[in-house]
């Protein structure tokens, strides 16, 4: 039985209790996928950023090249045209409160109250911006790296066991190219300018990549068999492959976080001059005493996912 939410339990005589805390299982990545733009502050209400459009015409030929003559005095010139995206910064805020008799009990037990809250708070915060990095949120209407209605997306080829497009029923062959088939496509969508090096899949696909074997010999696996034979690492790049559970059914027609639903696979590069996502750091108040009561409230400013280069990103669904 618990006496109050400071741990304190009725122990018998001959129990052995384990003094040591077991927080929740909790798992964020988004520090590892997204680069973070740290220079927004508590004082700011927007962030942006700008694209640029360039335009020149050509010299005799508009369409062609700019040549000009020895005696030209009409020499045509770039035209600029700069778009400003501003999105707003969101304040997030959590308040740990515990009464002066349960840190008291607290301190007789030798558990820390004030740090396990903290360690909640902090537990929390990671969780939110785990959620607003991949799949942003949905109350404020704003999207994640995930799924975003800018990067372009394209289904699936069902060119697997019993047309099936599900990568469990595709043989090697045929898993790598829907691997290089999504490549390909965000290069192109890119300009041919901008390969993409990281692919982020569910993890239940990540690890049947990594278990099933396609060498008699045992010992390579489809995983590293992609690595090694995609058109990243064709071109000299190196290709990263890690996995991410908010891909779970996140496809088109879907249900996020349920297994064997329409699964998503992304790519990209992981780089701060394509994408983004603003923060600041945790701030805190003073401790303040409210009748028996300590409060102390944390706070920050969360943003959107800043997309500043969509075209270099691309979605597949249906593996």
């Amino acid at each position: 039985m618990t006496i109050d939410s400071a741990g304190a339990f009725l122990i018998g005589e001959l129990e052995r209790l384990d003094p040591q805390l077991h927080e929740p299982l909790v798992d964020c990545t988004w520090s590892r996928d997204c680069p973070i733009r740290t220079d927004v502050t508590p004082a700011d209400e927007l962030a942006s950023f700008t694209n640029s459009t360039f335009a020149t015409a050509g010299g005799v030929n508009p369409a062609g090249k700019n040549w000009i003559g020895k005696e030209s005095n009409a020499i045509a010139g770039p035209a600029l045209d700069i778009v400003k995206t501003a999105q707003p910064l969101h304040q997030w805020g959590i308040e740990t409160k515990y009464t002066m008799r349960e840190l008291i009990s607290a301190q007789k037990l030798g558990r820390s109250i004030d740090a396990q809250q903290f360690n909640a708070m902090r537990m929390k915060y990671q969780m939110d911006v785990d959620e607003n990095v991949y799949i942003g949120d949905k109350d404020l209407g704003f999207y994640g790296l995930l799924n975003a209605p800018a990067v372009k997306n394209t289904s699936n080829v069902a060119n697997g066991k019993n047309g099936t497009p599900q990568w469990k029923t595709k043989t090697p062959q045929e898993i790598l190219a829907d691997v290089n088939e999504l490549l390909n496509a965000t290069w192109k969508e890119a300009g041919w300018a901008v390969m993409p090096n990281r692919i982020l899949l569910p993890p239940e696909q990540f690890g049947y990549l990594a278990s099933q074997i396609v060498s008699s010999a045992g010992n390579r696996s489809i995983l590293s068999y992609l690595l090694e034979n995609n058109i990243c690492t064709q071109r000299g790049g190196k290709l990263e492959i890690l996995p991410v559970k908010w891909l779970i059914g996140l496809g088109a027609g879907g249900t996020l976080g349920q297994l064997g639903t329409v699964d998503r696979m992304m790519a990209y590069r992981n780089e701060y001059e394509r994408i983004r996502y603003p923060l600041t750091e945790i701030q805190r108040t003073p401790l303040e005493y409210r009748s028996v009561f300590q409060v102390t409230t944390y706070w920050c400013l969360l943003g959107q996912m800043e997309f500043v280069y969509p075209a270099t990103m691309g979605y597949r669904d249906g593996i």
